[in-house]
């Protein structure tokens, strides 16, 4: 969720959602530690944004600790999530994201000092992995249990392997295998919810406590309201005409502009545009404009252009948006799945990157 996660769309998801727990874009320790500007930009929170939740990608103990320290004393932070789910090959190859898990003692030692920088507080620490680097070599049982025994407060299980990256199906069945494995702290499941319905059938099938949401509030932020009206007994709203999903672009792109101002809030607007039209008949030419908009004059203008009263057909409302390649070998330092128990950092991993 690198570049969607940001204070702006945490408030558009918030206003749909006042309940959630709404994580920020993936940190990197390093970074942090270093008092990288960018990073700093990234840990904005709007004074009502409680509780202030950070997701962490870290490699070393020791600046895993620091930055969670950092995260609490310098910005406030109330929630630390530690990334173990990125497949980038980037990352990957250094033996970062999801590769680490395969690392078990530095697995602990990380997720450890997170909770120790973290215990004076009382601020929580939680986890989210991968099922594994691919079907041989599955990780998320032994993950989740190292995770429970270092004081983690939650676990989440991203029910993919690396190597499927954001292809094909999640197997739900992990999570039912995780949450049977983890029993002293809540599992949470995540993979494939495009709809309200599928968060509850997610935890009737697999046993779990709760979800997570990535890729499918992409361009459908009020699947907050749904999944708050469900759980509440009622039922989640049909899915809006088009009319309506202006009116919520229209609100995104002025919340990206005032945080980031006013040209580059629309440059950054521009893939959520794709993302909220999907599956909308608007046409090539307003699809065209949309990718364009450097002002909210302009992404008006395109918006009034387009037939208000256009609705999302049946098929449309599972397309899946966002990230969809895969599956691809995982990258993976040279004789990495050779020393498991090896306790020492890999050279070169905490490189400025983001994803999960």
């Amino acid at each position: 969720m690198a570049g969607v996660t940001t204070r702006a769309f945490r408030r558009l998801c918030r206003e749909f959602g006042p309940g959630g727990l709404y994580v920020s874009e993936m940190l990197t320790s390093r970074a942090l530690v270093e008092g990288n500007p960018r990073t700093a930009r990234m840990l904005r929170f709007d004074a009502d944004e409680r509780p202030r939740s950070a997701q962490l990608y870290g490699v070393a103990p020791g600046t895993v600790g620091e930055a969670t320290r950092r995260l609490i004393g310098d910005f406030g932070v109330e929630h630390v999530d530690l990334n173990f789910g990125c497949p980038a090959p980037k990352v990957t190859a250094k033996g970062g994201g999801a590769a680490l898990p395969v690392r078990r003692r530095l697995l602990a030692d990380v997720i450890g000092a997170a909770v120790r920088a973290a215990a004076g507080d009382g601020v929580p620490v939680t986890v989210k992995f991968r099922r594994g680097i691919d079907e041989g070599l599955l990780t998320g049982v032994a993950t989740g249990r190292i995770a429970e025994g270092e004081g983690a407060a939650a676990v989440a299980l991203h029910a993919r392997t690396a190597e499927q990256r954001y292809a094909g199906d999640a197997a739900w069945a992990a999570i039912a295998e995780l949450k049977a494995a983890v029993t002293t702290i809540p599992v949470l499941g995540n993979g494939d919810i495009w709809e309200a319905h599928d968060a509850v059938r997610m935890m009737v099938e697999t046993g779990c406590d709760g979800v997570v949401i990535g890729r499918g509030c992409l361009g459908r932020p009020w699947l907050f309201a749904d999944l708050a009206a469900i759980f509440s007994g009622g039922a989640a709203a049909p899915p809006p005409a088009f009319g309506a999903v202006a009116a919520v672009m229209l609100r995104h792109a002025e919340l990206l502009a005032e945080d980031e101002g006013e040209q580059p809030g629309l440059c950054s607007f521009r893939r959520h545009a794709a993302w909220y039209t999907q599956g909308y008949a608007i046409g090539g030419d307003a699809r065209r404009a949309l990718g364009q908009v450097s002002s909210l004059a302009g992404l008006a203008a395109v918006l009034d252009g387009i037939d208000a009263g256009l609705a999302l057909p049946p098929e449309a409302r599972r397309w899946k948006r966002g990230h969809t390649d895969g599956p691809r070998p995982v990258r993976l330092p040279q004789g990495w799945l050779g020393l498991v128990d090896d306790p020492t950092p890999p050279p070169g991993a905490e490189v400025l990157v983001s994803g999960g």
